[in-house]
Formats: structure tokens, C-alpha cells, sequence
């Protein structure tokens, strides 16, 4: 029967000591990342509950909830949500893939397999070794990602998309750079326009790494430079820009802005595609003087209108009396269009007295009128002869 072989101990307890510790560094940063503030509230209640302390629990929700609006307004926090998504922030110790865990698999299982069958130690012992070393090397990159690679701490080359082999010790990947395109909101507080009115601004920034090698040997964390710069950007453009400019012409903000972070951006291979700005918060107070400026300018332009109607109405009018005073017979054609429409909605009988009806027939009046002065004239001539 054969022996067991104590002597490898040391060396599989090597290989589970290196798995072990790689997975204890991404839970502890996965716990690290997942303590928040709701967290917090739940240990002071507990801690306060323990004391049996009422005012307690109060002063304490109360502070972590001021700890959650400070992590709110504050840019680092922000910077860290960024970097949470940001794989290229940190570099990856272990980017397993599936095709070198079948070749480490294949491998390993191959010493097992020449372990069993009683081969010579230095076999099983090599392939270990082998799997272990191609399951480093081989390397598979996704289509939207790059791996800058260094070999003995100088660049040696940006890899992928696809499989790409690593030499074992010598090479090393800095960083995994994410090509898609991100987003990163900011937010300016109380910033100050060229008229000093104070805003509240967010606005949100759509770019991409367009060059893995600048962006991982250049800066430290382009995440979190992009944030930073598009809030001083931000900032720098309020304090540029009047009120009334800002709240009505957003294109020319985005455009601006777009611009400007663009140009910073640049040398570090961060291409900014589009800025928009989302809302543009004013104080109240400031909002009701807007709104009631807006409602005495709407109620002076709607007394203009009214004014230029009612004098245009009255031009009309007077227009129609020169027409009728020229002209007798159109005026008594408005007067008995006027009586038919009349009739003709209320559908009853009108009377009218006989004044009216002379007075609707001009002709018949101006008959009248001349025939008066007819005879008075013929009675002063017959006085004058007697």
C-alpha cells in the first residue's frame, strides 16, 4: 500500500493559502462597500435599546441620518459609487476566465490522475505547476475591454479584446479598462450666477476611454478626475452665466460644458460624448418673484391687446357711420337686416313705434324734412304779399 506523501502538504497548503486570500481581500471589500447608512441607524437603535434610553435612540438616528445627507453632498462619496463600477480603478489580481480554468482544471486533474497511478513525484508536480502557471497566463479579454500589460514594470502592450498569454512572473496586468460608455452625475449647491442668484444645478456627463494606455499609466483613478472636473466645470459655468440664460438656453450650457471637460479630459484618453444638464433649481422666494413678474407681464400684454381691439373696433365704427351718413339706403338695409335677425332667433313679434320705423327710413324722412321746408317757405312768401 502506498504511503501517503506528507511532503506535498507544504505545497498544496501554498496553492489553498494564495485561493483563500484572494477571496478574503474581495469579501472583505464587497462588506466594506455594502456599509451604509441604514446600517448605522440599525446599530444605534440596537446600542440604544440595550440602554433602555429613548433620547437616545433619537440623537443617534438623528446623526446618521446627517451623516447620509453629508455623504449625499459630498463629491468624494459620489466618487466612490463611480469607482465601484470602475474595474480599471484597481488593478485585478485574478481575471479568471473559462478557458484557463479548464486548462487549470485539465492539468490539476492530470496530477491527481499521475498521483494515483504511482508515477514518479516529479510528474505530478510539474503538471501541477503547469496548470497553475498557463491558468495565470491565459487571459481572455471581453469586446469592450483592454488590459494594459507590464513587464517587469515597464509597458509592454494593451491586450485584447480576446485571448491574449501572459509570461508568468515577469508579466503582470496593471489595469482593465472598461471602453463602454459611462455616466457620472454631478451636482452643483448654492452656486452663484453672474447676477449672484444662488442655483442648485445637476447635470450628467456620457463618456468613454478612448485610449487604455494613457488612462491607466497617466492617472491614478479617471473616474473619479472626470467627476471632479465636470463639478468645477459645472461650477465655473454657473458663475459665468446669467440667470435668465441659463434657465432658457440649456443647449448652449451642454455645449459649453461639453467643451470645456472635454479639453481636460483629453490627455488623460477620456473622450466626454455629451453633458445634460437634468434641472436647474432656484430658491423659492426667488420663484414666487418669478412667477408674479411673469403674471403682471401676461396681464400688461393681455391690457395691450384689449386696448388695440377696442380701438381698432372703434375705427371699425366709425368708418361704418361715415358709410352711412354718405349713403341713407345702407343704413336702412342695416336697420331691417338687423330686425330680421332678430326675428329670426327669438322667433316672436316685435312692435315698433312709428317714430322708430320713420327714423329706420331715411329717404322717407328726408322726404318729409324738404316738403316741411317747402311749405314753410310757401307760408312766409304769402305773408310777405299780404
Amino acid at each position: 500500500m502506498r504511503h501517503f506523501p506528507f511532503h506535498l502538504i507544504p505545497f498544496f497548503v501554498v496553492i489553498a493559502g494564495i485561493v483563500l486570500a484572494q477571496l478574503l481581500k474581495g469579501s472583505k471589500r464587497d462588506g466594506a462597500e455594502r456599509t451604509d447608512v441604514p446600517q448605522l441607524v440599525r446599530q444605534a437603535v440596537r446600542t440604544a435599546a440595550r440602554y433602555d434610553n429613548g433620547a437616545l435612540a433619537m440623537d443617534l438616528i438623528k446623526r446618521a441620518r446627517a451623516m447620509q445627507q453629508a455623504r449625499a453632498r459630498k463629491p468624494a462619496f459620489t466618487d466612490n459609487l463611480a469607482s465601484r463600477n470602475n474595474k480599471a480603478s484597481q488593478p485585478e489580481v485574478l481575471h479568471m476566465n473559462p478557458i484557463s480554468a479548464l486548462v487549470f482544471v485539465i492539468f490539476i486533474g492530470g496530477a491527481v490522475l499521475a498521483f494515483l497511478a504511482q508515477l514518479p513525484v516529479a510528474v505530478p508536480i510539474a503538471l501541477g505547476l503547469i496548470g497553475v502557471f498557463l491558468g495565470y497566463s491565459i487571459k481572455m479579454a471581453q469586446q469592450w475591454e483592454r488590459a494594459v500589460v507590464l513587464r517587469l514594470g515597464k509597458l509592454h502592450g494593451v491586450k485584447g479584446p480576446g485571448l491574449f498569454v501572459l509570461v508568468p512572473i515577469v508579466d503582470a496586468v496593471a489595469s482593465w479598462i472598461d471602453q463602454r460608455i459611462r455616466t457620472t452625475e454631478v451636482n452643483a449647491e448654492q452656486a452663484l450666477t453672474r447676477d449672484t442668484v444662488p442655483v442648485n444645478v445637476d447635470a450628467i456627463v456620457f463618456w468613454m476611454v478612448h485610449d487604455a494606455e494613457r488612462a491607466s499609466l497617466e492617472i491614478a483613478d479617471y473616474a473619479s478626475a472626470v467627476q471632479r472636473v465636470a463639478q468645477t466645470s459645472l461650477r465655473e459655468m454657473i458663475g459665468s452665466s446669467v440667470l435668465s440664460e441659463l434657465l432658457s438656453d440649456r443647449k448652449s450650457a451642454d455645449a459649453e460644458l461639453k467643451a470645456v471637460i472635454g479639453a481636460k479630459t483629453a490627455e488623460w484618453g477620456v473622450t466626454v460624448n455629451s453633458v445634460e444638464i437634468r434641472d436647474v433649481a432656484i430658491p423659492d422666494s426667488l420663484q414666487d418673484a418669478m412667477s408674479r413678474q411673469a403674471q403682471a407681464e401676461r396681464e400688461k400684454q393681455a391690457r395691450v391687446i384689449l386696448g388695440s381691439a377696442e380701438e381698432e373696433v372703434a375705427q371699425k365704427f366709425l368708418n361704418a357711420a361715415r358709410i352711412y351718413a354718405s349713403s341713407p339706403e345702407a343704413l336702412q338695409l342695416r336697420a331691417m337686416n338687423i330686425i330680421y335677425e332678430t326675428t329670426k332667433e327669438r322667433g316672436a313679434t316685435i312692435l315698433m313705434p312709428t317714430s322708430m320705423v320713420d327714423a329706420m327710413n331715411p329717404g322717407a324722412t328726408a322726404f318729409a324734412i324738404n316738403m316741411a321746408k317747402i311749405d314753410a317757405g310757401k307760408a312766409e312768401a304769402k305773408k310777405d304779399g299780404a
